[in-house]
């Protein structure tokens, strides 16, 4: 029997709670390393499922609302800036996540944070996600509504509850759903664009020289901002891509280009897509505003029946729109629900050491997005995203930066990514630092405490202060709160020779199930070893390490 199969027949005591959590996250290694034995895709195939989570229609809305707000150019250069954030700060994460196999909160607590430090960087991912699960759903309602004139409470409703059967089985059914719907996203998409463009080429004009409701036109550094704000609100989706990304197989000579290739186009390179679409919603509702009016141009159904109005029968164009975007908000939910689900378990497993099961957190997720949702938030979608946006420019360049520069430039952070209890301290002043004064900071000024003319630079103060802090307080702890101590008891190296996680494995004497090096540490009263959720969920501190004497 294959260790992958005796993973998932192999059961620990039964009644006990750690059976029942060792059971469920043994499917898609929630809250843990991601072993080798389960990594069987190919870098592509990888890469295609984790693009298929940003098939979500919010970047035409968001766009949208920047171009009527502030003019296309304006609207242009603020996605661009922000796109440049994104990708900057997203590459450091995805290596990480793909090369080391470990999700953004593992990676967050050995780059800053420390053990229960990332919990709060975790309730914020997973703010993200049910943020936008609610506009995703909001979406999907508007079309169902004009599909099939569903009331939009009932639309609300439909989007919430269809994605759980999805949602259940983890990255084995996610991988599946997103491959096979692709092409047909990219087609539902692509082509109105292309048919607009072609039959009335004054349509691109009349988009270049859109001036916005204030109708100045040019572009002015604080629009430009105030656009780049709400945009950068979707840096925490590198977080999304990398509960992908970290079941990417191991990085060799022989499938070294595949690899990279895969991590750039889905790590950071998501950016690129969505700014393009981003760009695309900007100039549907300047297409669409004669046709329908202003106050629905930032509705992704009402920009796409427009467009699909102008190229095919009428019949047609209504159940073309509506299953564009059931097939986009279907995409990103299942993602939004799922990633949200393991940060929230992650967070309350370390909390209270009980894990409870991760659909208990599906269904948390999933209620706190339909209270959104009932509460029309995207009518003020912009104010949410731009609020939200400093909180997480905040959290991903804090990491990105402890990774880029405090690890290989200063070299006070160890290089190797570190989660497991025992190994790290409580909180990393660090990172905690870092994140809440970035944070704090910037939500004052996008609230006008430090004045009008401030509140537009909000998103640029989190990111400089977060890039400035990190490396400071690096250098004043003298890195000492990164490692609580430098062994784990195991003699078993924890990478093979050509650096990837090793594949040894060795059985867990608490849930008695094989897992692979990296996993596991040396059990502080037995002599044998224990694995990370073990520990996790280690109610007394049994099994975890003493402290001892860290040199850096």
């Amino acid at each position: 029997m294959s260790t992958a199969e005796s993973r998932l027949t192999t059961t620990a005591p039964p009644g006990t709670e750690k059976s029942q959590a060792t059971k469920e996250t043994l499917e898609d290694y929630t809250l843990r390393f991601a072993p080798r034995s389960y990594r069987r895709w190919t870098p592509m195939v990888v890469a295609t499922t984790a693009l298929g989570g940003i098939a979500y229609m919010a970047d035409f809305s968001i766009g949208a609302g920047i171009g009527l707000a502030h003019g296309t150019g304006n609207a242009l250069v603020a996605i661009a800036v922000a796109a440049v954030v994104i990708f900057v700060t997203g590459f450091p994460l995805a290596y990480y996540g793909a090369r080391y196999n470990v999700d953004l909160d593992l990676i967050t607590r050995g780059s800053g944070f420390g053990y229960y430090g990332s919990v709060l960087t975790s309730v914020i991912f997973a703010s993200f996600t049910f943020i936008f699960f609610a506009l995703e759903g909001s979406i999907m309602a508007q079309g169902l509504k004009l599909g099939l004139g569903l009331p939009l409470w009932l639309g609300y409703a439909v989007s919430t509850l269809m994605v759980i059967p999805l949602v259940i089985f983890g990255m084995k059914a996610l991988s599946k759903l997103q491959v096979w719907t692709t092409p047909v996203w990219l087609v539902l998409m692509v082509a109105p664009l292309v048919y607009l463009i072609a039959d009335d080429p004054g349509s691109v004009d009349r988009f270049l020289s859109y001036a916005g409701t204030g109708g100045e036109g040019g572009v002015n550094p604080a629009s430009v901002l105030l656009g780049a704000g709400v945009c950068l609100s979707l840096i925490a989706q590198i977080g999304e891509q990398i509960d992908y990304l970290r079941f990417m197989p191991p990085k060799t000579e022989a499938n070294k280009r595949g690899w990279w290739t895969a991590v750039i186009m889905a790590g950071p390179g998501w950016v690129v897509l969505g700014a393009l679409k981003q760009a695309i919603g900007v100039f549907l509702a300047v297409y669409i505003i004669t046709k329908v009016g202003a106050a629905a141009a930032p509705e992704p159904i009402q920009q796409f029946k427009g467009a699909f109005d102008a190229m095919m029968p009428s019949w047609l164009v209504v159940p073309l729109a509506v299953a564009l975007v059931v097939i986009s908000q279907i995409k990103i939910n299942v993602t939004n629900a799922y990633s949200g689900s393991l940060a929230w378990t992650n967070s309350f497993t370390r909390v209270t050491r009980h894990y409870p099961g991760r659909m208990v957190f599906v269904l948390v997720n999933l209620g706190f997005a339909l209270v959104l949702m009932e509460a029309d938030m995207f009518s003020f979608l912009n104010s949410i995203l731009g609020f939200y946006s400093n909180c997480a420019i905040a959290w991903v360049v804090t990491v990105a930066t402890d990774i880029g520069v405090n690890k290989y430039l200063l070299k006070l952070s160890p290089l190797q990514p570190e989660f497991r209890r025992g190994m790290l301290h409580a909180v990393n002043p660090v990172g905690v630092v870092a994140f809440t004064a970035a944070s704090g900071l910037s939500i004052a000024m996008y609230f006008h405490a430090l004045g009008d003319t401030l509140q537009p630079y909000s998103p640029v103060a989190a990111a400089v202060i977060a890039f400035v802090l990190t490396p400071l307080m690096a250098i004043v702890t003298k890195g000492r709160y990164y490692l609580r101590r430098t062994g784990d008891g195991i003699d078993e190296p924890l990478l093979d020779a050509a650096g990837n996680p090793s594949a040894v494995t060795l059985d867990c004497h608490v849930c008695r199930q094989p897992y692979e090096r990296p996993d596991l540490t040396a059990c502080a009263t037995h002599e044998a070893v224990v694995c990370s959720l073990c520990l996790s969920t280690d109610k007394v501190g049994d099994h975890v390490l003493p402290a001892q004497p860290v040199t850096v």
